[in-house]
């Protein structure tokens, strides 16, 4: 699944360090989201989109399988 974390993220001027912090999670875990290699929880997706004022679905994109 491909997302687009880095990019919000980097528009509001936050490194991993600060935006883990903010929701709760390892930085290992941001860098994992942000390069694909992890795809969050249910409760963790609706944490970003809601931290970032978007819908989930802005945020992470299915391709399908």
């Amino acid at each position: 699944m491909k997302n687009r974390l880095r990019e919000l993220r980097e528009a509001r001027g936050l490194t991993q360090e600060e935006l883990a912090k903010i929701l709760g999670v390892t930085r290992q875990t941001i860098i994992a989201i942000e390069k694909g290699k992890y795809d969050p929880s249910l409760r963790l997706a609706f944490k970003i989109a809601r931290f970032f004022g978007v819908k989930i679905e802005d945020i992470f994109i299915y391709e399908g399988d």
